[in-house]
């Protein structure tokens, strides 16, 4: 999975630049793939810390050269609609509505809205109107919260 390996590599150098490694997202695509890194921090993210991660994470990946095709770098917040990454992720995010697509059915179903109500170890359930669907952080292809108005707990870092 070469999102692991790019977390490995990336992350070091994030974190010595005083930010925290939320996510890499690796798109190969036809003619050249699309390398995605967000970056968070307590105090918030800027376009300046932006671009000194991506000017950091270009030269060791130079380097290292562990994507042999052409590719392009993004480096972002993970703003208010995060993607979710780990168990740990939606465990900081309980009670707040999510997005998510599996890659196997649960219940029938690979599409889930609904609101994150309990994460244990690598199990997630997520409840809404009708149903519970529980599943485990492998089945998520990508997962996203989704805001809703009037609702202060996004932003920065949780500690």
């Amino acid at each position: 999975m070469k999102e692991k390996l790019l977390t490995q590599l990336i992350q070091p150098v994030i974190e010595d630049l005083g930010f925290v490694l939320w996510g890499v997202e690796y798109l190969p695509q036809k003619n050249n793939a699309i390398l995605r890194v967000y970056i968070d921090h307590e105090n918030g993210v800027g376009v300046d810390d932006c671009a000194r991660c991506s000017h950091e994470i270009s030269g060791l990946l130079e380097v290292e050269d562990p994507i042999k095709s052409a590719y392009v770098l993004e480096v972002s917040s993970p703003g208010m609609d995060r993607v979710l990454f780990s168990s740990e992720q939606f465990a900081d995010y309980v009670g707040e509505h999510v997005q998510v697509k599996l890659a196997q059915p649960v219940d029938g179903a690979r599409n889930i809205k609904g609101t994150i109500k309990s994460v244990s170890d690598e199990m997630i359930v997520v409840a809404n109107e009708v149903t519970e669907y529980g599943f485990e952080m492998t089945n998520v292809m990508k997962a996203r919260l989704k805001p809703q108005v009037n609702n202060a707990k996004f932003g920065g870092v949780k500690k």
